[in-house]
C-alpha cells in the first residue's frame, strides 16, 4: 500500500513542478506540495528501513524512496530560501545515475507486466533526473523540456499506477 500512496503523490508533485516551471504556479506556492510528498515519502522510507519487519528488501526500496524524498525537500527549500538549485542539479546527476542502475537491474529481471513498468519507470525518472542536472547544474535551456517531461511524467509513472495500487485495480507488487 505505500508504493501506491507514494506514487498518487509523486505524481501529483511532478505534474504541479512541471507546471511551475511553465510559469502557471507561483514560486511562493509550489514549496507546499514539495514538502508535503517529501515528507511523506521521507515518512515511508524511514518505516521501510527501520520498522520492525525491516530487511534487505525494505532498506533497498527505502534508500531508492529517499532519492525521491530528498529531491522534493530539496526543491522546497530553494524555494523557500531563494537558493540557484546548482545544488541540487548535481544531486540530480547523482540521482540519474543511481535510476539508470536500478532501471538495468530491474529490467533485467522483469517477469512481470508491474517489474516491466517499474524498470520503464525508473528509466524514465533516470531522464527526467538527467534534464535536471543539465538545467539546474549546467544551465542548459532545457527547462520547458523538463517541466513538460515531468507532467507526463507524473501522470504515467505516479498518478495512474499509484490510484490503480491504491484501489486495488492492480495488485500490490
Amino acid at each position: 500500500m505505500y508504493q501506491g500512496l507514494v506514487l498518487l503523490y509523486v505524481g501529483a508533485v511532478l505534474i504541479l513542478n512541471g507546471l511551475w516551471m511553465l510559469g502557471r504556479i507561483d514560486d511562493r506556492e509550489i514549496g507546499a506540495i514539495n514538502v508535503l510528498v517529501g515528507g511523506v515519502s521521507l515518512a515511508v522510507a524511514l518505516r521501510l528501513a527501520f520498522g520492525p519487519d525491516a530487511d534487505p528488501a525494505s532498506v533497498k526500496a527505502a534508500a531508492l524512496s529517499l532519492l525521491f524524498a530528498f529531491t522534493y525537500l530539496w526543491v522546497a527549500y530553494n524555494r523557500y530560501s531563494g537558493a540557484d538549485g546548482r545544488g541540487l542539479g548535481w544531486f540530480s546527476l547523482f540521482v540519474a545515475l543511481t535510476a539508470v542502475a536500478v532501471a538495468a537491474e530491474t529490467l533485467a529481471g522483469a517477469a512481470t507486466p508491474w517489474q516491466l513498468w517499474s524498470g520503464l519507470s525508473w528509466a524514465a525518472w533516470a531522464v527526467l533526473w538527467w534534464v535536471f542536472f543539465l538545467v539546474l547544474a549546467r544551465g542548459r535551456p532545457l527547462a520547458r523540456t523538463a517541466a513538460w517531461l515531468a507532467i507526463a511524467e507524473g501522470v504515467t509513472t505516479g498518478w495512474i499506477p499509484g490510484y490503480l495500487l491504491l484501489t486495488g485495480a492492480i495488485p500490490q507488487p
